[in-house]
């Protein structure tokens, strides 16, 4: 290995972040971790990592915030920068958008510029905003426009890699939904998407506004990790391209709403053409549910989509793995199990390979 191996990660004690630099660790190679508040670097599973270096930082200013003495450190040990830290909550206030996801991107094509090394920034699929069809790898400004401050701030962000000129070596991976593991089902923090199917399946949203054939990309974590990680290692054959980190299979409203009806404990939303959708006429428990969490998710439930992802599976090797209405199953069975929906008896299970046994 040359001098400058270092991987300096910036989100590390994300969900996606801690899981590629286990992958990076794992593949050898020293890990620099980019923290803001959490110290600690827990995976997936619920392991805690300990980085090779732990550095504190702030993505919102220039050269991260680091201390000069990190910085003239890492300057002389780093050999790419992943740039994985981002708010994606969908209802931040613009100013966090902006420094986050804008600036935090342009502060680190500053940084992998002045140390002369390769750029990963971590973006999204859906910066293809209200677009339909499928949507390819290459593809970004279509004059598409966006459902929420977070799409059009990452797809800013991804603009500033793209137009930084040639003295920056980059890629970019898009992941879609990112959801639990594959196989398992396991997911460390329950958050956007799951927000808003605990409020379904509980009857809290019982109304809203979609169409039955728009479709949801999940991306399974593992899946997302391993495209990065990938991105890293090999990072000749990534250099220039844009990889979507997303599952094989686009499911519909249909297929969603058939699987949760499979289920004896939950409550199966209707979704409404948005032309007859009324907030007014919605009961005042689930106006509040609407207003607080269904809001912000309604797009997702309007476009009709897939992503290509041939380059991803040409650098991983192997297909995207499938993401269809079993693998549904598996990440509602674990969020049962774990008690997030609620703990139910054995027979609320849909039918699925799991086994019981600990995960």
């Amino acid at each position: 290995m040359s001098l400058r191996d270092t991987v300096l990660v910036t989100g590390a004690s994300g969900l996606v972040g801690a899981e590629v630099v286990a992958r990076l660790a794992a593949a050898g190679l020293p890990i620099a971790a980019l923290l803001h508040k959490d110290s600690t670097i827990v995976r997936n599973d619920g392991t805690v990592l300990e980085p090779g270096t732990s550095v504190s930082g702030d993505i919102r200013l220039p050269g991260f915030g680091m201390p000069d003495r990190d910085v003239d450190d890492l300057a002389e040990r780093v050999g790419v920068i992943v740039h994985s830290a981002a708010t994606t909550a969908f209802n931040a206030a613009a100013a966090d958008y902006e420094e986050l996801n804008v600036r935090g991107t342009a502060h680190a094509i500053e940084l992998a510029r002045e140390w002369d090394v390769p750029l990963v920034h971590i973006s999204t699929a859906y910066v293809c905003g209200s677009r339909g069809g499928t949507i390819g790898e290459d593809e970004l400004d279509a004059g598409q426009a966006f459902a929420n401050g977070y799409e059009e701030s990452k797809f800013r962000a991804e603009q500033l890699v793209r137009t930084a000129g040639p003295d920056l070596k980059w890629a970019v991976v898009r992941p879609g939904i990112v959801t639990g593991a594959s196989d398992t089902g396991v997911i460390r923090d329950y958050k956007n998407l799951y927000s808003v199917v605990k409020h379904i399946v509980e009857g809290k949203l019982r109304t809203l506004p979609g169409r039955y054939d728009a479709t949801l990309a999940l991306a399974p974590i593992d899946h997302v990790a391993d495209v990065i990680a990938a991105a890293v290692l090999d990072f000749e054959s990534a250099a220039g391209r844009t990889l979507h980190a997303v599952g094989r299979d686009a499911l519909s409203l249909r297929e969603i709403s058939d699987v949760f009806a499979e289920y004896p404990s939950f409550e199966v939303a209707t979704f409404v053409p948005e032309t007859t959708f009324a907030e007014a006429e919605l009961a005042e428990f689930e106006r509040k549910s609407y207003r607080r969490i269904g809001s912000h998710y309604t797009s997702y439930f309007q476009r009709r989509l897939a992503f290509d992802t041939t380059r991803a599976d040409i650098l991983l090797g192997r297909p995207a793995p499938p993401t269809g209405k079993e693998y549904l199953r598996v990440l509602l069975d674990y969020c049962l199990e774990s008690g997030y929906l609620g703990a139910l008896p054995g027979d609320a299970l849909a039918h699925n390979e799991f086994d019981g046994s600990a995960r």
